[in-house]
């Protein structure tokens, strides 16, 4: 029965994994598709490509996911269930609304939800731990809008005196070298998310004795990512790459690396950052250079209610799914 229960959570696991990439595959190739650098399937090959080399560089954000919440020796196998399952249903949801959120608020909520509903309370929570989650994922956006804006400017100071036809079309080209950076980033921070609380539960069911991510770990985390990328949530995609802000291939350059430098340089600190946060405020901070008028603050409303909305829904629905499964005799 423990080995069933936790094969079942892997394949969860999987599923959650999945549900990021589809979400998230707008992070890496909304820009570069609306402004018409790269054809839609060009687009998702080549971030899907990324993201499965970036889940391999590092997995020191699996280890902040694996420790950082919670003691690993207090969960259950009932408890990472719960937190995938919210997780999942909760990023499905929003990306068939067309809404980009975070995978990581998600994750981290339903963690928060089930281990809170199995331990009774929130006095078993690694207080130091969640600090440095959430000081990551609170200053990431903010970061990124700097950056977006920052760099931006530099672009205009540096090319007044280019025509805009030019400047697009050399930055066209190196858009796509920009879009393939933010796959690769992208797999290095938020395929490590799904890596650490499948270790976890590996951690919890007596399979490894310490939170070191297995390499099979590390590779269907990979591979799913990968193919979620690969299904590509439109909706979302249209929603960031056209609704929000109209892209030239210069704005999508600099918002992908300004994005890229701050997922990188998160990732590599092993801090689990929202990607999605951190694309969607790049590409307000570039456009904010232009005038503030030219990004769609109601579409910008919308987007950021989803993310206040996604760790406290998704701890819920983590906690009503932990008593559930206990009522099904899975505890």
């Amino acid at each position: 029965m423990p080995e069933t229960i936790l094969i079942v959570v892997i394949i969860i696991a999987l599923l959650f994994e999945i549900s990021n990439g589809w979400n998230d595959s707008a992070n890496a190739i909304a820009t570069v598709v609306s402004t018409r650098v790269l054809t839609p399937l060009q687009a998702v090959l080549l971030a899907s490509g990324m993201n499965l080399i970036g889940a391999f560089v590092s997995t020191a954000v699996a280890k902040t996911i694996g420790k950082g919440i919670v003691n690993p020796t207090d969960i259950t196998q009932s408890v990472v269930a719960a937190a995938l399952v919210a997780g999942f249903f909760w990023n499905s949801a929003m990306t068939l609304l067309g809404l980009p959120v975070s995978a990581s608020h998600a994750l981290i909520g339903g963690v928060i939800g089930a281990a809170v509903a199995h331990l009774g309370g929130f006095n078993q929570l690694n207080l130091a731990g969640l600090t440095k989650i959430f000081t990551a994922l609170l200053t990431s956006p903010v970061i990124g809008i700097l950056f977006g804006y920052v760099f931006m400017k530099l672009i205009i100071r540096f090319f007044c005196n280019i025509s805009p036809g030019s400047i697009n079309k050399h930055f066209g080209r190196l858009q796509i070298v920009s879009a393939g950076f933010m796959a690769l980033s992208h797999g290095m921070n938020d395929a490590q998310k799904v890596m650490g609380v499948i270790t976890l539960a590996l951690f919890s069911g007596g399979i490894i004795t310490s939170i070191e991510v297995p390499f099979w770990v590390v590779l269907m985390c990979a591979m799913a990512m990968a193919f979620g990328t690969a299904a590509g949530g439109w909706r979302v995609i249209r929603t960031l790459g056209h609704q929000m802000l109209k892209l030239q291939p210069v704005h999508g350059f600099a918002a992908e690396t300004a994005a890229t430098a701050v997922i990188v340089g998160a990732s590599a600190l092993g801090m689990p950052v929202s990607t999605t946060h951190v694309i969607t405020t790049s590409i307000m901070g570039v456009g904010a250079t232009r005038r503030l008028s030219a990004v769609r603050w109601g579409v910008a409303r919308k987007i950021v209610l989803a993310w206040i909305f996604t760790l406290p829904m998704t701890a819920g629905l983590a906690w009503l799914t932990y008593f559930l499964l206990a009522l099904l005799g899975a505890e």
